[in-house]
């Protein structure tokens, strides 16, 4: 099964935007084009419901049901229970209420394992709690690859480690990493795994049942949505943790990791992100399925495509020696996520050439700081990366390596 490429542009309004039009979209890692459904949704909401939930007044009750379906809709999704499913204002802050909550799990001198590959939203909270007493320990990806290596990972873990926090996939070097193979192995020593996927969702969002980590966070304002952070926390962990909201809400899991209110309308708006995979997967196969089944179906169609784009990217930029590619060469593995480094030419001025060339691209360190220090690559100006979705075009791709090429010569 191929991609509807027009089908797919035509659920993004971005598409048709005239104040758009011509320009070509690749800091997709940042943050996606909104869906209509998502748009309408929220917009619907602000109209109609925008009130106080769960009263029994119509606008209320309906403002209250339009927010239970998106917690049962992306539980169903992403394969977990509906308790396990936690909206916040970011995966920053969910990471920093998470930290908190978890500090009855541990005792002074046990140790925190910090990947040095994530985003700072996985990392800066946990290094904090370094003033409590607690050891940190660093596990530094491959000075030449910006690899994490499993064989670092199995010396670092001993019976004082606690958790285990680490990237699905890096927002600068784009791998992939093994999230269930971790994850067994951080269970051998009683570990929990607090798994940063805010780089690999909006290439496809897991089956976490599947992947048995037993905390999951990623971005629904990169995976086409509103600006929320999702967290699934393991329902087995939750008890566990100390409640975070007001004393009256001790148990009732939809509000222990939620100190401020939710924000209704963002909260149901994000089960537009769910409809529009839905109208995806109707378009593309007959078959009935569960979400599950949906899911893994169109995140195969997702690939397929964004593969073949990636293909075409990396084999011109290998074709080039005046470009350092940040990570692996080749799309095992790898999402749409590629940094590179001219070799011949200033960065800023090779960025500046790109922008001029309609390419909405980044530039910087993206808050991965660490492992561009791991790599000895100035965190400034850092890196120009180049990430891309299934919703983007071959001539897109096309506009791009026409720009690079100007750019570098």
């Amino acid at each position: 099964m191929t991609l509807d490429l027009n089908f797919i542009r035509s659920q993004f309004p971005a598409f048709s935007e005239p104040t758009l039009q011509g320009w070509a979209f690749f800091e997709n890692a940042g943050g996606s084009y909104p869906c209509k459904q998502v748009i309408n949704r929220l917009t619907d909401f602000y109209m109609k419901n925008k009130v106080q939930v769960y009263y029994p007044y119509p606008a209320s009750t309906l403002a209250g049901k339009l927010m239970d379906a998106s917690y049962k809709r992306m539980a169903d999704y992403l394969n977990v229970d509906i308790s396990e499913v936690h909206f916040g204002p970011s995966t920053t802050q969910n990471v920093y209420v998470l930290a908190n909550a978890m500090q009855p799990l541990w005792n002074e001198g046990d140790n925190i394992i910090v990947s040095c590959q994530d985003h700072e939203a996985n990392s800066g909270a946990w290094r904090r709690l370094e003033k409590q007493g607690l050891n940190i320990i660093e596990w530094h990806v491959n000075k030449s690859t910006g690899l994490l290596e499993l064989t670092d990972l199995k010396r670092l873990l001993t019976d004082k480690t606690k958790i285990v926090a680490y990237p699905h996939c890096s927002n600068v070097i784009g791998h992939v990493n093994p999230v269930k193979q971790i994850s067994a192995l951080a269970r051998k020593y009683g570990a929990i795994t607090v798994v940063d996927g805010v780089g690999y969702a909006p290439h496809g969002f897991p089956d976490l049942k599947e992947l048995d980590a037993d905390v999951y966070l990623f971005s629904l304002y990169k995976t086409f949505g509103p600006h929320l952070g999702l967290m699934y926390v393991d329902k087995n962990l939750i008890g566990k943790l100390e409640n975070q909201s007001h004393f009256f809400k001790e148990g009732i899991t939809r509000s222990m990791l939620t100190p401020a209110g939710p924000d209704h309308a963002q909260i149901a708006a994000a089960s537009g992100i769910l409809d529009y995979f839905d109208a995806v997967y109707k378009h593309h196969f007959d078959a009935e399925a569960t979400p599950t089944e949906r899911c893994k179906a169109i995140n195969t169609l997702f690939l397929n495509h964004e593969t073949k784009l990636l293909n075409k990217l990396l084999t011109f930029l290998k074709s080039r020696d005046d470009i350092k590619i940040v990570g692996p060469q080749t799309s095992n593995n790898r999402a749409p996520i590629v940094s590179i480094l001219p070799t011949n030419k200033n960065i800023k001025k090779v960025y500046a050439d790109l922008i001029k060339h309609k390419l909405m691209l980044g530039i910087g360190n993206f808050y991965a700081v660490r492992p561009l220090m791991d790599m000895n690559i100035p965190t400034q100006p850092g890196v120009i990366r180049i990430s891309f979705l299934h919703y983007t075009s071959p001539a897109e791709i096309d506009q791009l390596i026409e720009g690079l090429q100007i750019a570098l010569d």
